[in-house]
């Protein structure tokens, strides 16, 4: 399993959230529906928001990944060092009539660096098993920590805090 760049997790954990808050509970499917059609056609009509999660909104049914190992190598890089058009070769939309195929060929053409990183959180997304993140939790954070920082006791408060409320007027910094 492969790590991939924490920027590029973390718009996959958002889109998931999007989605699930746009599905509603009980999931309103027609609703969700609606939704993706509306992005696809502003992006396929050129426009649409310069926002990573809702260009993957609007991809995520639509598209069909053909390099998925080659996608994973690229989730390392958020901010894609090379060409842009080499993501865009490892997908397609080819199978979607209309709209579809109007929108990636347009996401490409007119926001190639943000296609990029949507078509690789899009990826990413849908394909979680294929890599994974870096433990950001608060437990695995202090692993490492020893603890001595300032040399302070939980419960001992620093000159720099006490000296707020020091009613004698003493030296501020």
């Amino acid at each position: 399993m492969k790590k991939v760049h924490p920027e590029f997790a973390f718009q996959s954990r958002e889109l998931e959230g999007q989605i699930d808050g746009t599905l509603g509970d009980p999931p309103n499917r027609k609703n969700y529906d609606m939704m993706v059609q509306a992005l696809v056609s502003e992006y396929a009509d050129g426009n649409g928001l310069d926002d990573v999660n809702m260009m993957a909104f609007a991809l995520v049914d639509q598209i069909r990944f053909t390099d998925p190992k080659g996608l994973v190598r690229e989730a390392m890089d958020y901010e894609g060092s090379g060409d842009p058009a080499r993501v865009f070769a490892m997908a397609n939309c080819d199978a979607q009539e209309g709209d579809g195929k109007a929108m990636y060929q347009a996401i490409c053409e007119n926001h190639p660096e943000l296609a990029r990183q949507a078509i690789i959180t899009a990826f990413l997304y849908k394909n979680q098993a294929r890599w994974e993140d870096d433990d950001q939790s608060l437990d695995q954070l202090a692993k490492d920590d020893e603890g001595d920082d300032d040399e302070l006791d939980e419960g001992a408060v620093g000159d720099d805090f006490s000296q707020i409320f020091d009613q004698e007027g003493g030296e501020r910094a």
